[in-house]
């Protein structure tokens, strides 16, 4: 008598169609699950490398302060990565063109890679992802115009100057005034002597930032920039990575150099 079995016999006939959809569906969930985790991870992976980036601009130009004795210009897209001077403007005066709404100088910096205009770009890699850069220079600190831009123009202006100054740029955790002047409540300001800011815009470069929102304040060619958390929320979108230098650490590296006093 042949022995009775609990188990159905497949043996010669194959999976049957209930057990190919379930296993179809198994391996659909299974790689749903794995799509967040893997979106996750190169999201990181692009945040850690975009700040290499910005950290790597930051020693390009503290090396450029050592050698010239002064902090570059912002380029602007047409002067392919060259910084970019007013009209009269140069390395003796430090009169820039914009020293709040342009781009790092790359090719002057001897940075790479370059996209082919000169230009360092965030890992997003698009025209709308290259680096950003500002730096103080709209007022005179002790007497001195364009302090941070001109050829020994800090020590011009002296130690005691340029820690007695009332401000350099404003880092903002949120709520930057519209006209630029600050950050509101004293609660909302990160620092308000940085020397310099670099600005990665991320993900959402290649889109028009939310009027008045925060991105659209690191845009605006004022002295005020923010730096928050990421963000996905309508209206309150943000992934731009800024990185600032606080006159402190820049003059703490003239010194040691030996440029200053």
């Amino acid at each position: 008598m042949k022995p009775c079995s609990q188990f159905p016999d497949h043996a010669g006939g194959g999976f049957t169609l209930v057990e190919i959809m379930v296993a179809l569906l198994i391996m659909t969930v299974l790689a749903a699950g794995l799509t967040i985790p893997l979106a996750a991870q190169l999201q990181i992976r692009r945040t850690e490398e975009t700040r290499r980036v910005l950290e790597e601009a930051r020693d390009a130009l503290l090396g450029f302060a050592v050698a010239h004795g002064r902090l570059p210009c912002p380029a602007l897209p047409e002067t392919r990565g060259q910084e970019a001077f007013a009209p009269g403007g140069d390395a003796t005066n430090g009169a820039c063109a914009s020293f709040h709404g342009g781009l790092l100088p790359a090719a002057a910096l001897g940075l790479a890679p370059l996209d082919a205009e000169g230009f360092a770009r965030d890992p997003y890699g698009t025209s709308a992802n290259r680096i950003r850069y500002a730096v103080f220079g709209a007022s005179a600190v002790n007497g001195v115009a364009h302090v941070l831009t001109r050829r020994n123009g800090m020590q011009s202006a002296t130690l005691a100057g340029l820690g007695g100054a009332p401000h350099y740029l404003f880092i903002c955790a949120s709520g930057a005034l519209a006209d630029g002047t600050g950050c509101g409540p004293p609660a909302n300001q990160l620092t308000r002597r940085a020397a310099f800011v670099l600005l990665s815009a991320g993900a959402n470069a290649h889109q028009a930032p939310t009027p008045g929102g925060d991105e659209s304040r690191n845009l605006d060619a004022d002295p005020v920039f923010v730096s928050r958390e990421a963000s996905t929320v309508p209206g309150r979108e943000f992934d731009d990575l800024v990185h600032w230098t606080a006159i402190h650490l820049l003059v703490n590296r003239m010194v040691a150099a030996h440029r200053l006093p």
